[in-house]
């Protein structure tokens, strides 16, 4: 008793206080303040704070790198470890020797590891995402019909791009259920006909405001969307899971709105552009084809329908001529070969000598009678062959009373639909020519 009654240093007694602390562990949650995380410190100081109390802490540099995460000010952590006194200065503080998130803090952890689980699924690939429609003519809005978001959604559309219309699926965006009602109304705009791109979007909020954003099935939902979906949550700095699988992520509801339609005034730009290069473009074809066109209208053929036919007019004429010259000569050329055969035969004849008259006689008979049947069958064939040729004969035809009609110094006439009463023709005969003038016109249908 003596001993526990005696007087102890200050020594003694900051010792005894530090072996009592230490002695007990504790697990302890607060708002991280005045953090102090310096380059080259062994120990990392804050405070731990509630609403009515301050707890000062430190952490060892290795302990705290090995937690992975940051000690910021106003984040809720939790910490275990136990209470310490510094004896130099005669100080209580905590010592950590671990540290998590707490309250947001989990949240994040959560949200994070829901991420690295739909990135590995492949929603976040940049292979998947679909590009936007240059004009859409329908746009879907998710949000809330009572914030802010819609109203600048609304005024943005209207302002950049009037001319398409906007369809609203008005759903709750925060507390509990909103994820469920955001899926829906993804659901519902994406099986509205005619929707080209959906906005889902709202306002700013905290981190435990924009949870819903961070839902599985929302991102899912954004993931299965048949069209397109752009992405406008809370202010920039904020991202959620749906920013991450949507087709873009932009920074607020009003840039999502920006992103989705062009601006009306660079449209009109760009068609009056287009509308220049395109007249040019046209005017250069047309000149094009007028050239072509005059090319063709200077050919003869377009001039006079004659000519197309002269040609073989000509060819024509001259083959009636050929053979108004070629049958008479050729009739005097087989008579003369008859002739000159007759002659040979009789030669042949009287060269031939036997020892008596009449032997003589009878072979002269013998030879003319074979002289005779070799002329009679030439004579005959030459008459078959002047007989086919006087019947190709266009004299012949003109000789049985037909006559051949040519335009005025032009082609032969084939059809009266030609010719126009007045006009003047020419007539050919078997025996000249007749100078004609039209009267009437007819026609046998």
């Amino acid at each position: 008793m003596a001993a526990r009654d005696q007087a102890l240093s200050v020594s003694d007694a900051m010792a005894l206080a530090k072996g009592a602390l230490e002695s007990v562990r504790l697990r302890v949650m607060g708002e991280v303040s005045e953090a102090t995380i310096k380059p080259g410190y062994k120990a990392i100081y804050f405070s731990l704070k509630d609403g009515s109390a301050v707890m000062p802490c430190l952490m060892w540099r290795d302990s705290y790198d090995a937690s992975g995460v940051a000690l910021e000010d106003g984040r809720l952590v939790e910490v275990s470890g136990n209470f310490t006194a510094y004896v130099p200065k005669g100080r209580m503080q905590f010592q950590v020797r671990s540290v998590t998130a707490a309250g947001e803090g989990m949240l994040r952890l959560e949200v994070a590891r829901l991420a690295r689980t739909l990135e590995a699924e492949g929603l976040m690939a940049g292979s998947r995402k679909r590009a936007l429609p240059g004009h859409p003519t329908r746009i879907g809005v998710v949000t809330s019909p009572r914030g802010k978001a819609i109203h600048d959604i609304l005024r943005t559309l209207g302002r950049r791009y009037p001319l398409a219309e906007v369809v609203v699926a008005g759903v709750q965006v925060e507390g509990e259920g909103a994820a469920r009602e955001i899926v829906r109304g993804l659901a519902t705009l994406g099986a509205e006909p005619g929707v080209d791109v959906i906005i889902l979007g709202r306002g700013g909020g905290s981190y435990e405001d924009l949870m819903p954003f961070n839902a599985e099935e929302v991102a899912r939902a954004v993931a299965a969307s048949p069209v397109p979906v752009v992405t406008g949550i809370g202010h920039e700095p904020d991202t959620s899971i749906a920013d991450m699988v949507a087709d873009l992520r932009a920074s607020t509801p009003t840039a999502a709105a920006e992103a989705v339609a062009p601006d009306v005034a660079e449209v009109s730009r760009a068609l009056a552009a287009q509308s220049v290069r395109l007249g040019r473009a046209l005017t250069h074809r047309v000149a094009d084809l007028e050239h072509r066109v005059r090319s063709i209208a200077d050919r003869p053929i377009m001039a006079s329908c004659d000519a197309l036919f002269a040609t073989r007019a000509q060819t024509l004429d001259m083959l009636a001529s050929g053979l108004e010259r070629g049958i008479p000569a050729l009739l005097d050329r087989r008579a003369e070969a008859l002739v000159r055969a007759r002659a040979a035969l009789l030669r042949v004849g009287a060269r031939l000598v036997e020892p008596s008259e009449a032997a003589v006689s009878r072979g002269v008979e013998r030879t003319v009678l074979v002289g005779q049947q070799l002329l009679e069958r030439n004579e005959q064939a030459v008459g078959r062959t002047a007989a086919r040729l006087d019947d190709l004969s266009p004299l012949a035809i003109l000789g049985r009373g037909y006559a051949v009609c040519y335009e005025c110094e032009g082609p032969i006439l084939r059809s009266a639909k030609s010719v126009s009463p007045g006009d003047r023709v020419d007539v050919r005969l078997a025996e000249g020519w007749l100078g004609c003038i039209v009267e009437t016109v007819g026609s046998e249908d």
